[in-house]
């Protein structure tokens, strides 16, 4: 695996850490604990691609939470494969038209929370959502909450947030979106890329037809045993 690997999967680790409830800290990666939240990014335990076996502790951590035990890598692990990301550089595109797209403030987590709760078929996860978050960027100043709207109905949520780079290529992250309707992507991330000069470092699920420069994959495993 490439040193690039590594890089990218620290970067979506530390875009996830600050609103994570737990964090066990490994060789090279950390674990995440957040039972307040369905996203697997805050449940999941980071592994770069030179460990060969998990950590003797992390199985004790997954057991003590009651939580699944959950592994996002550069490599395949043995297990039940629940999905991918496409990691790379998004950089702002045409703007397909019929999306607006503004800039929220927190009294909106409501609907934010439910919109993105709502794209990973799980609306009912959308109340804790919002109080999940709602509490994390409390005077948090570094985050911007994006919504997507087709006329008067809202269609996509977006967190961006300042990857705290400084100078030429500096670049944002938005590694938690989604949309409800697909022609609602383009115009939801070239708004993100628009925050931090025309490019975004971004997480494209599986089955998007988007592209992204420097990719990596990442991919959730719910391990075996």
């Amino acid at each position: 695996m490439s040193a690039s690997a590594a890089s990218t999967l620290t970067e979506v680790l530390e875009f996830f850490r600050p609103f994570a409830s737990e964090a066990l800290n490994l060789v090279g990666g950390a674990a995440l604990h957040t039972p307040q939240t369905n996203v697997l990014a805050l449940n999941a335990a980071y592994l770069p691609p030179d460990v060969g076996e998990l950590p003797p502790n992390l199985r004790a951590w997954w057991r003590e939470r009651q939580a699944p035990p959950l592994v996002l890598a550069a490599r395949a692990w043995p297990g039940e494969d629940v999905g991918g990301l496409r990691v790379g550089t998004y950089i702002r595109r045409p703007d397909p038209g019929g999306i607006a797209v503004e800039q929220v403030s927190r009294l909106h987590l409501a609907t934010w929370a439910g919109v993105l709760a709502e794209s990973y078929d799980t609306p009912e996860w959308g109340s804790a959502l919002a109080r999940h978050f709602a509490a994390c960027l409390e005077g948090e100043r570094t985050s911007v909450l994006l919504l997507a709207y087709a006329g008067s109905e809202v269609v996509g949520a977006l967190l961006w947030r300042d990857l705290g780079k400084r100078g030429a290529g500096s670049e944002g992250g938005a590694h938690l979106w989604g949309t409800l309707d697909p022609a609602a992507d383009t115009a939801l991330l070239n708004a993100a890329a628009e925050l931090s000069g025309g490019r975004v470092r971004v997480s494209l699920p599986d089955a998007s037809p988007l592209s992204v420069t420097d990719e990596e994959v990442l991919t959730f495993t719910r391990l075996e045993g």
